[in-house]
């Protein structure tokens, strides 16, 4: 988890190719099959599942990306701290992730881990809280 450090370089995820499958309406769910790696498209299932009703699933798809979204940030360089800006397109499936695992978190009543994922979003971009509604 971050801590908060924007001393540290922020970190810049290298281009998602599910991000423009996603954008032209293809369907989540086979993009994730496809690209399994890619936190835009568990961001995605994740999104929709809280939309819909489906606390568990929205939890386990956000935890997908979630993960998924830690990996790639180590393989780009992150130690844990410094900024993830929001501006920067690539990162926004990682960021989408936390911020749904928090809503699914806190849905489910699991209220240390919902406060850890919303410090931890905070702490990545504030612009990520703003354009994701906190």
């Amino acid at each position: 988890m971050t801590s908060g450090n924007l001393l540290a370089p922020p970190t810049r995820l290298p281009a998602d190719p599910a991000i423009a499958r996603l954008k032209s309406g293809e369907n989540p769910e086979l993009v994730a099959a496809s690209v399994p790696t890619s936190s835009a498209a568990w961001a995605a299932l994740a999104e929709a599942a809280l939309a819909d009703g489906r606390t568990v699933e929205a939890y386990a798809f956000a935890r997908t990306g979630y993960h998924r979204g830690l990996d790639a940030l180590r393989r780009a360089g992150w130690r844990g701290s410094g900024p993830i800006p929001w501006s920067h397109e690539p990162n926004r499936g990682f960021l989408r992730s936390l911020h749904a695992l928090g809503l699914a978190a806190a849905a489910i009543g699991e209220t240390d881990e919902a406060a850890r994922c919303a410090k931890f979003l905070a702490d990545s971009d504030p612009e990520a809280v703003a354009a994701l509604g906190g």
